[in-house]
């Protein structure tokens, strides 16, 4: 009996009676069937406003990184149980662990950048705070905080689980619930993966709901506090664009569309050089992994006109080599196309294709997939073409067939490369296969106009390169033009998508309230009991020590040269420093700031484990022989972090603010200083 998929809306699974059936691209037979039962949008997202917000903002960023790692490590240890269903959508076992492991490995990657990148609370402040009066009693900055929306996310069929994942991740470290529509032919599989994800009890209610067909009335019931992105055709990104409600309440939306991407072989590369091979080995990869079903694969191959034949043979007896069939067999390097329909349209726009380029590899090859039942299947040959005249012609540059499909294009001269890549009107990726520097550094920055990333391959990059069609979660994934003009991924960045930024004005001591992040100019805490010696719990922000004075020597200088081996003439040489601008010998500014520390810390031990780094250090003006230096130290932000050490013992990360002033009073140093401090228990 074919399953019947599920939506889980409201916090149960709702489905019982069938509808479409949705087959395996493999051998055509039914794998399951989407549900009858219409979803209640108004009950979803009233779900989700409710209960996902209150369960996601009853954590803070730190807690929902941990539970982003936590669903992370259970994805990776239950992951056979997406393989087995993945292989119906066509996919070998490499292409579905670009989908599977990369998808459990953003949601790792996202944990990181939560746990090192936000702060504890649900507020960020976007700093540094700025003076807005003379006296110093009114300030202003940017804070981040939760929409207190929900986010929509429509996805594409080509990455069931990737696809999901990499928008959930960063919406859910922004406490912002989610509503996940996957494509309908390949949506069994994001099925099953969130079956996974709520099994594992890890899922805060409300937090991710999934939507099995169509959306409805989902858009029309959407609000200003509300997002929405959308992975798929330009076509599609235009008309949901411009839904009624969409414009009217101003909905934030975020477009990732399939772009016409391009490799462009650079002129100082010949047929002898390892590169040549590099630009053959990444054309050849991107028009086979995923069947060519990748937003980034590169779709226009642009190559020196001397070098296109060169080219086309490389890579027709590559492609030659490539077994197409079912993934369950060990040989077979590429797998089907997702579904019928997806075959049926790559073969017409080929044929579009066709009418403007010449057939350089396909079918015609003796293009026979391997496999039981296979005959049934979705299965397309790679298709390579030849464009002689790419600048005459507007189809190669307008029309994607999304499979294994590429094109070659002869240029003349690097600026007429460039103006091919530019008439892509917009892409997700492009590269630059290059052994000149120069070349690299004359192309990139007029193609980066025109792409949303760029690769720039050559036979040093090539051992770690993770290739052109591969969008890291630290990396922005999206482009301009008809790639949808937004941008996915790109670490905090995307976080940030699903935050609302404010301005903030008022008294730095107010700031400092709001912010959790002390202002200098706020009210200071001050007490006979040095900050080192609290526990993390007890600290403060505004917790403050003003030290003892210092008056700086010229033994101080000598000595500091002599351990540290800085003998710069402005520190020994009298004639040239007076010479110099500042008039005389001057201390040096790490002896400062080493002086500094041997103010302010306290000497015992304590709950201060350790200093592990320092922000922000400017020396603003030089101390010299004579003059006195004194240290205030307070406590600046604090970062609980949820870990124990092996002992089991809590730790905090604590930033220090440290201001060094002179005898008159002026800062000579400004520095922050970051501590791991216990806690009591």
């Amino acid at each position: 009996m074919t399953q019947i998929l599920q939506s889980f809306i409201g916090g149960r699974w709702l489905g019982a009676q069938g509808a479409q059936a949705l087959r395996s691209a493999i051998n055509g037979r039914p794998v399951a069937s989407t549900h009858a039962e219409e979803i209640d949008f108004g009950e979803a997202l009233a779900h989700a406003r409710t209960v996902g917000l209150a369960n996601l903002l009853a954590m803070d960023f730190q807690q929902r990184a941990q539970r982003l790692r936590a669903l992370s490590k259970y994805l990776a240890e239950h992951k056979e149980e997406l393989y087995a269903i993945s292989a119906h959508t066509g996919a070998t076992r490499a292409d579905s662990w670009i989908d599977i492991e990369g998808g459990a490995g953003t949601l790792a990657a996202y944990a990181g950048i939560g746990g090192n990148e936000l702060p504890s609370g649900n507020l960020v402040h976007e700093g540094p705070a700025m003076p807005l009066g003379k006296k110093g009693g009114f300030a202003g900055t940017h804070i981040l905080v939760p929409r207190r929306g929900v986010a929509v996310h429509i996805n594409a069929f080509n990455f069931p689980v990737w696809g999901l994942l990499e928008k959930w991740a960063p919406s859910f470290l922004a406490g912002m619930p989610c509503i996940g529509k996957p494509a309908t032919s390949t949506s069994y599989l994001t099925e099953a993966l969130v079956r996974l994800m709520h099994r594992s009890g890890l899922l805060p209610e409300g937090s991710l709901q999934l939507v099995i067909g169509s959306t409805g009335d989902l858009l029309d019931r959407l609000d200003g506090m509300d997002v929405v992105t959308f992975t798929g055709s330009a076509d599609t990104a235009a008309k949901l664009r411009v839904h009624p409600n969409v414009v009217r309440q101003s909905i934030p939306f975020n477009a990732e569309a399939d772009s016409l991407n391009c490799a462009i072989l650079a002129p100082d590369v010949s047929p002898d050089d390892e590169e040549f091979d590099l630009f053959v080995k990444e054309v050849a990869r991107e028009m086979t992994v995923k069947s060519g079903q990748k937003c980034t694969a590169i779709r226009r191959a642009i190559v020196p006109r001397q070098h296109v034949d060169a080219v086309a043979e490389k890579l027709r007896a590559r492609l030659a080599k490539t077994v197409v069939g079912d993934p369950a067999r060990e040989d077979v390097r590429m797998g089907a196309l997702a579904s019928h329909a997806q075959q049926a349209d790559v073969a017409e726009r080929v044929r579009l294709l066709m009418q403007g380029a010449e057939l350089v590899y396909g079918e015609r090859d003796g293009f026979a997939p391997q496999g039981e039942g296979v005959a049934e299947g979705a299965f397309f040959s790679p298709t390579l073409l030849l464009a002689r005249d790419p600048l005459g012609n507007d189809a190669v540059h307008d029309i994607e067939a999304f499979g294994p499909v590429s094109t070659l294009m002869a240029y003349d001269g690097l600026d007429e490369a460039l103006a091919l890549a530019a008439r892509g009107r917009g892409s997700l990726v492009g590269t630059l296969v290059t052994k000149d520097p120069a070349t690299a550094a004359r192309a990139i920055p007029i193609a980066a106009a025109h792409h949303g990333r760029l690769l720039v391959l050559d036979r040093e990059a090539a051992a770690e390169s993770t290739g052109h069609g591969s969008p890291l979660p630290f990396l922005k994934h999206g482009g301009p033009g008809r790639a949808g003009g937004g941008e996915e991924l790109g670490g905090l960045r995307a976080v940030k998508h699903y935050l609302q930024r404010a301005a903030l004005q008022g008294s730095p001591s107010m700031i400092a309230a709001v912010t959790g992040e002390y202002m200098r100019g706020a009210k200071l805490n001050e007490s006979e009991l040095h900050p080192f010696r609290k526990h993390f719990e007890d600290l403060a922000i505004g917790d403050s020590l003003l030290t003892h004075r210092r008056t700086v020597g010229e033994a101080d200088i000598v000595a500091f040269g002599g351990i540290s081996g800085d003998y710069f003439y402005m520190h020994f040489d009298e004639v040239a420093a007076k010479e110099s601008p500042f008039g005389k010998r001057i201390a040096h500014g790490y002896f400062v700031l080493s002086a500094a520390a041997g103010l302010f810390v306290s000497p015992a031990p304590g709950p201060v484990l350790a200093n592990y780094g320092l922000d922000t250090l400017r020396f603003i003006k030089p101390v010299g022989i004579g003059d006195t230096i004194r240290a205030r130290l307070t406590c600046k932000r604090k970062i609980d972090r949820n870990k124990k050490d092996a002992n089991g013992v809590g730790q905090g990360v604590v930033a220090w603010d440290v201001e060094v002033t002179n005898q008159d009073g002026d800062l000579v140093a400004s520095y922050d200083i970051l501590t791991l401090v216990a806690k009591k228990t």
